[in-house]
């Protein structure tokens, strides 16, 4: 296997079923599937049991104890039978070359960096519903409410071509397995969504001689409609700042409990 593809989900069973539908029709099969579980959904157990995985498939759970999902990455992380890993949200779903891009640009030392489509409630149904295929990025023009629309094209040209990534989107990212290693994983002292499972690997990961290079308008991903509810940030913000003040690069209480 040439990666493992690792999808965050909580509960939405809807979003899961479009997302693997679309790993279906990637142009490139030869990867492992993590699906980490922020909880224990009996509802999730019983379709991924009921399911037929033509990739090698590692569902991982955890109790249900609010947001956690940096300790379910680390989890992912350890259980990861390859040492490349990549990373997508379960609302996004993935444009058919999208695991080919990740894997194609891999390299030492290096953190792939794409971007998303948000799409509006519309597009969003037609998608789950299979009335639109996956390079349906035509559809998106004149459509109201879908966001980042110039990230649809899909541009296999030289890196000069494309606009750069200044950051890691934790629904859209990919690193070695020893990169994370190198700093005991996702920071487990972060509970609320935000910074800690993008930001604050990025910040960490850079400091340790790393660098992000682009996928934009390569590794595409549609992320389906859902109400935003804001999150206060404040707190995550602060937490980061005074690890970066220190040079943390390192967390304490990450894959190990140092």
């Amino acid at each position: 296997m040439k990666a493992t593809l690792i999808i965050s989900i909580y509960k939405n069973i809807i979003a899961l079923q479009t997302i693997l539908r679309s790993l279906h029709q990637q142009t490139e099969q030869d990867f492992e599937l993590i699906i980490s579980e922020d909880g224990e959904d009996i509802e999730v157990r019983k379709f991924i049991e009921q399911y037929q995985f033509p990739w090698t498939t590692q569902h991982l759970t955890q109790p249900d104890m609010g947001w956690q999902k940096n300790k379910a990455l680390n989890r992912a992380v350890l259980a990861a039978q390859t040492d490349w890993l990549i990373f997508i949200d379960g609302d996004c779903v993935l444009h058919p070359r999208f695991v080919e891009m990740h894997i194609r640009y891999q390299q030492d030392n290096v953190l792939l960096a794409g971007k998303r489509i948000k799409l509006n409630p519309k597009l969003s149904q037609q998608l789950i519903d299979g009335k639109k295929a996956l390079k349906f990025f035509p559809y998106l023009f004149n459509r109201r409410g879908c966001r980042y629309v110039e990230e649809a094209f899909f541009i296999p040209l030289s890196h000069w071509l494309r606009r750069p990534v200044k950051h890691l989107v934790g629904s859209n990212m990919s690193m070695s397995k020893q990169a994370l290693l190198s700093i005991n994983g996702f920071d487990e002292e972060y509970t609320r969504p935000a910074v800690g499972e993008d930001y604050d690997i990025e910040w960490r990961l850079l400091a340790k001689g790393y660098k992000i290079v682009s996928l934009r308008n390569l590794a595409i991903q549609y992320h389906l409609y859902h109400k935003e509810n804001w999150i206060e940030q404040s707190e995550n913000k602060k937490y980061c700042a005074m690890r970066q003040a220190n040079n943390d690069i390192i967390c304490k209480n990450g894959i190990q409990k140092l």
